[in-house]
């Protein structure tokens, strides 16, 4: 028995290191989303560029879209708000979600770096984006034309991003 004692540190050891191993193995940028194959959940909020307009989940029904969490305040979403505008102009929908924000930056920051977004939802208080899941900004949904969610990108949309990961589903 006192001998097995002697081998209680060295099992520690190897259960912590396999743990330690498969924790490395393990993508972080990696977020599930529970909304996944679900419906967007319903909303009815402002539009950024009329604000007594009134936008719900059911006006983007019939075609494929891309839903975008972003904010002024999100370094991140400065660094891919060019290549969405690329998208955009590829023809690509994309629906802006201004998330916490306030709205005239939000105005002033598509008038100086482009608009890509057909509609620009405002999402002052971030109870849409607590309803999606959001952990931060930038986020990007794809969502198909039946109003399903199919997948979730965290993080900064670019072009490896988008041939790799959103395209697939964007065309299928």
């Amino acid at each position: 028995m006192n001998r097995f004692k002697l081998f209680i540190p060295l099992i520690i050891f190897v259960v912590l290191a396999v743990f330690l191993w498969r924790g490395l193995s393990i993508d972080p940028s990696y977020l599930p989303s529970a909304l996944i194959d679900k419906p967007v959940p319903a909303f009815a909020l402002p539009e950024l560029h009329k604000p007594e307009r009134v936008v719900t989940d059911k006006e983007f029904a019939g075609e494929p879209y891309l839903i975008n969490v972003w904010a002024t305040w999100c370094p991140s979403c400065r660094i891919e708000h060019p290549y969405l505008n690329k998208l955009a102009e590829q023809g690509v929908k994309i629906v802006g979600l201004n998330y916490k924000d306030e709205d005239e930056p939000a105005r002033q920051w598509l008038t100086n770096y482009g608009d890509p977004y057909h509609t620009t939802i405002v999402d002052k208080d971030g109870r849409l984006g607590l309803d999606l899941g959001v952990y931060g900004a930038p986020e990007t949904y794809v969502v198909d034309a039946q109003g399903i969610i199919r997948y979730k990108h965290v993080g900064v949309v670019d072009e490896r991003v988008w041939r790799s990961k959103l395209a697939p589903l964007y065309n299928k």
